[in-house]
């Protein structure tokens, strides 16, 4: 299972860890990965997802995973997320 959010795509990062006498050696930034379960308002059911606690904020400010997967870029989903998207916007236009 990758270190990555499925929602914004936030991943490992690398860099130094400095010690007082200015040595560096290699270490790594883990992303703060939840496993979560966010209700989505359109498909009516409830989706498993392992997001960055980051991305939980974002998607309660834009109102809800529905409001999120819409507005957010196919780029930074994952492919689980892609096909979320896509049934979400079905739905929604089926529903205008």
């Amino acid at each position: 299972m990758a270190r990555r959010c499925e929602l914004t795509g936030k991943a490992v990062l690398t860099g130094h860890l400095v010690s007082h006498s200015n040595r560096k050696t290699k270490r790594r930034f883990l992303p703060n990965l939840c496993n979560v379960t966010l209700q989505s308002d359109a498909l009516g059911r409830a989706v498993r997802l392992r997001i960055a606690a980051a991305a939980l904020r974002s998607v309660e400010h834009r109102g809800g995973l529905d409001a999120f997967l819409v507005k957010a870029s196919e780029g930074d989903l994952s492919q689980g997320a892609r096909v979320l998207k896509r049934e979400v916007e079905k739905k929604l236009a089926a529903a205008e």
